[in-house]
């Protein structure tokens, strides 16, 4: 049953590889496949559609990120500013991993919008969060935000910042999610 799983995920992370090197058209199904280094039908078994290996990707990255944000809440011990503290830690964690997953938003965004769904239903569940444990939540409110943005500009490689300023960038981020 594991290799199922591990034969999933390198299915995932080729379709991911694929949009994130050589852009959203030119993810299809035999693409990932000989990438991944399985039949097409191989393929079949896991993703019946191109639909399916973009929802896929997306459930992947909600998945991770959701778990990702839980243990992050869970460790910390002040409950002020916790969410906001766990959102900037999580984001920085997938900056840092090379946004892998990240490119099934963006595909989901290009081909099927509707797959977002539950990604924006999550967003809303993380905002009122951050909100709900934060006594003024601007300031925490404006670190999510910054972190959106930093990501986008990964992601999209719009003027992404170099190594020694992004760290400065997210010290600073991380400090408006504690208590002044």
């Amino acid at each position: 049953m594991g290799n199922k799983n591990s034969r999933r995920q390198e299915l995932l992370t080729a379709a991911s590889d694929i949009v994130q090197i050589e852009g959203v058209e030119r993810l299809t199904l035999e693409r990932v496949a000989d990438k991944a280094g399985v039949s097409k039908g191989g393929l079949l078994y896991h993703f019946p559609t191109k639909e399916a290996l973009i929802k896929g990707m997306v459930e992947e990255l909600t998945n991770r990120y959701m778990d990702e944000l839980q243990d992050l809440v869970d460790a910390d011990e002040d409950s002020h500013g916790r969410w906001s503290r766990a959102y900037v830690k999580a984001t920085t964690k997938e900056l840092n991993d090379g946004l892998q997953m990240s490119e099934g938003l963006l595909a989901a965004m290009f081909t099927n919008p509707e797959l977002l769904k539950n990604w924006r239903k999550h967003y809303n569940q993380w905002q009122e969060n951050i909100e709900n444990d934060n006594d003024d939540p601007v300031y925490p409110t404006i670190a999510r935000l910054a972190m959106d943005g930093l990501w986008f500009a990964e992601l999209f490689g719009l003027a992404p910042l170099k190594k020694e300023l992004k760290e400065k960038v997210l010290a600073e981020v991380l400090s408006w999610t504690k208590e002044t």
